[in-house]
């Protein structure tokens, strides 16, 4: 990253966590320079006008005048993460930085257990390649499924499925889900784990004949075994099952 971009992802960082501070050692970590640059570059954008300044103390460090910063939003943790699939979308399109310091101001300013919620439910919603213009590719089923599978992402909880495998046999699953990833082409993946193959499998949102969310909890996996590999499978048009 050279200088000009460290000091815009500077102030978004800063105004993301408004009006909390940041330690100049935390920031070093964050950007992967020393502290001695980050404490230049505050001081450069000081002297440019922006309202940074020094919080004292064992907890402090640089924050941002709050005025720079959104206030409380109420937006629900779905509401959030469709506003960060659609923002992700933007690719390297005009605004595209523009869009993703939006996401992350939107993110920052969901007032407590909302916003935690909100992060940890986009951090299992991906959008890996921009949906082909024009292109709506629906579940067998209808748009309720995708409504499940939100749900059962949002509450934790088991979903089940009547799917069509890439062989065509319709067979009824109960599944873990992990990530629902937008890929190649238009379609949406559900990352899971199948208790029927008892591993995690890649089912196509556009083969799914039904969804039910279950009142079972979903147990707790890590999120990485469901997004380590997924990724370049389905880029490269590999489904699991």
């Amino acid at each position: 990253m050279n200088r000009t971009d460290r000091l815009y992802a500077l102030v978004e960082e800063l105004r993301a966590i408004s009006p909390r501070a940041r330690s100049a050692r935390e920031l070093a970590k964050h950007f992967e320079v020393s502290k001695r640059t980050i404490e230049r570059d505050i001081i450069a954008l000081q002297e440019s006008g922006v309202p940074i300044y020094a919080e004292p103390g064992r907890t402090g460090g640089y924050a941002i005048d709050k005025k720079m910063s959104l206030p409380p939003l109420n937006f629900t943790p779905a509401e959030a993460v469709a506003i960060a699939v659609a923002l992700s979308q933007a690719g390297e399109q005009p605004f595209a930085r523009q869009a993703r310091s939006a996401l992350r101001k939107v993110v920052a300013a969901m007032p407590g257990p909302e916003g935690d919620l909100a992060r940890e439910l986009a951090r299992r919603v991906m959008h890996m390649t921009p949906a082909d213009p024009g292109v709506e590719i629906l579940p067998l089923g209808g748009e309720g499924i995708s409504r499940a599978i939100e749900e059962a992402l949002l509450r934790r909880r088991v979903l089940k499925l009547d799917y069509v495998d890439k062989n065509g046999a319709l067979t009824s699953r109960e599944v873990e889900p992990g990530v629902f990833m937008g890929g190649r082409g238009g379609f949406w993946y559900l990352v899971a784990w199948c208790r029927l193959r008892d591993d995690v499998r890649v089912f196509r949102l556009d083969r799914m004949a039904a969804a039910v969310v279950s009142d079972e909890r979903a147990p707790d996996r890590p999120l990485e075994g469901f997004a380590s590999d997924v990724p370049e499978m389905i880029v490269h048009g590999t489904v699991l099952d």
